[in-house]
């Protein structure tokens, strides 16, 4: 590991001359973190998974990489990036563009859904150096037989984490199989969920990673208790939710009964909340889980079962409805919330009945649990707490051969919609899943339900309540 507070210059790594003078011209003097740190590796070939946030170099970072691998006399694609949004795309194709000022004449071409495909095939019958593109798209022309592969050296895939989330691993599974084995492959993510490790296994070849430890530490995690009466606890929630306003809670209870009644009282309270709990059919847990994930619930209320195996990536705050009697459990459920960089709240009711279990807590955590009045809980804004998202339900999935391209394709081309206004994307086999901002969601619902999909006219409904 370098050590990041002294940073390293570019002039440092074996780039050509020309490379080293167009870094200098362009303003690239000394390394970003992940710069420094990936860099040497991939310059000398090996695959690499690397953590990284869009904004940490990280472009330069797999740019420089394959630019340095490039044969320009030779015009035939031998590098390719698969992004999650033709936004992205478009960003990583002008990034290359403007490294490779130092070549003559390299040709990035950009390939993603929500655009004609004629266009694309032309430009590709021309011949290119570098692809950019949308895993959905480049699958396309890979099946239509325009796109040839043979002399790729460097694979990217950039924003891993996004593209499982927009339900991309069949496609990026389809394409890399198409390219050579020979070949480097560099992948970056800002988090690592299960997805992530089985992408590397199949696709990378004994990987270095470069990650910038996040440590899981308490610190992450600022835990509050609150004493109430047992007549008080399920109206102090929805008290909670107004003061911190956190966009995505996990509500625990000890029993069925207590989820039912808080759902009562948080709906009544305007809340867009969900249950889970042991009574639902798996149909039912996917569709509470699917919109939980994707932001378009605010509040998920469980009891430990339910919520057994549960890993939502981003969770600001988690709340202990009643104080679980076993300390191991309290750990266990206040651990979902601080993940990655964020920090999250852990905010626990007790009532005097329940001080005995609070002191089993303070034992376990080997520190006095910090209280604070319920008089100090004032709403922070007039406006009702919503969530960023809605969900829109698509009626058709895996068995009418709907992916998530498609659907992306279909907002973000005909219906004109960016990239970045549309979350997480799930196939399930008879539904289809999309999350999309909440100011647009009847506007997406309006041009979906008017326009096709796949070619086919489709049905789609809001899930809200």
């Amino acid at each position: 590991m370098t050590n990041s507070s002294t940073a390293t210059p570019f002039s440092a790594l074996p780039l050509a001359p020309a490379m080293l003078e167009n870094l200098t011209r362009l303003g690239y003097t000394e390394m970003t973190p992940i710069q420094a740190e990936s860099l040497p590796i991939a310059l000398a070939g090996h695959d690499l998974i690397a953590q990284s946030k869009t904004g940490s170099g990280k472009t330069a970072a797999f740019s420089l990489a394959l630019l340095s691998r490039l044969d320009v006399r030779r015009l035939d694609i031998q590098a390719m990036i698969l992004c999650p949004t033709r936004e992205l795309a478009d960003q990583v194709t002008q990034e290359i563009r403007r490294l490779a000022r130092a070549e003559e004449n390299i040709k990035v071409l950009t390939l993603c859904g929500g655009t004609p495909m004629r266009p694309q095939t032309a430009s590709l019958e021309h011949g290119a150096h570098i692809i950019v593109g949308t895993p959905g798209r480049i699958m396309d022309h890979l099946e239509r037989g325009s796109l040839a592969l043979e002399a790729l050296n460097t694979l990217v895939l950039d924003e891993a984490d996004r593209m499982l989330d927009m339900g991309f691993f069949d496609d990026i599974a389809k394409v890399v199989s198409q390219c050579p084995k020979e070949r480097q492959t560099l992948m970056f993510s800002a988090t690592y969920p299960d997805g992530i490790a089985k992408l590397s296994q199949r696709f990378l070849r004994n990987p270095k990673e470069v990650k910038f430890e996040e440590h899981h530490d308490d610190s992450k995690i600022r835990q509050r208790f609150y004493e109430v009466t047992e007549d008080e606890r399920l109206h102090t929630v929805g008290m909670l939710l107004n003061h911190y306003r956190p966009v995505s809670t996990l509500a625990f209870c000890n029993t069925k009964q207590q989820c039912r009644d808080l759902l009562d009282v948080l709906r009544a309270q305007g809340f867009h909340a969900l249950a889970l709990h042991g009574e639902l059919d798996q149909r039912e847990r996917d569709q509470v889980l699917i919109q939980f994930a994707n932001r378009s619930c605010s509040v998920l209320v469980a009891t430990d079962v339910a919520a057994r195996g549960l890993d939502i990536a981003q969770l600001e705050a988690v709340i202990n409805v009643d104080v679980t009697p076993d300390p191991e459990t309290y750990v266990h459920r206040i651990g979902r919330t601080g993940r990655a960089d964020q920090d999250g709240w852990a905010l626990s009711l007790a009532t005097m009945d329940e001080m005995g279990r609070v002191g089993g807590i303070e034992q376990a955590l080997k520190r006095e649990v910090e209280w604070h009045p319920l008089a100090s809980l004032k709403p922070a804004s007039n406006t009702p707490l919503l969530p960023p998202m809605e969900t829109l339900q698509i009626l058709g999935g895996r068995k009418e051969k709907i992916r998530p391209g498609d659907v992306l394709g279909a907002l973000t081309g005909e219906a004109g919609f960016k990239g970045e206004q549309i979350g997480k994307i799930n196939v399930t086999d008879f539904s289809t899943y999309v999350a999309v901002e909440r100011g647009i969601a009847r506007d997406a619902l309006r041009k979906l339900n008017a326009g096709k999909v796949k070619g086919k006219k489709i049905k789609a409904r809001l899930m809200d309540e």
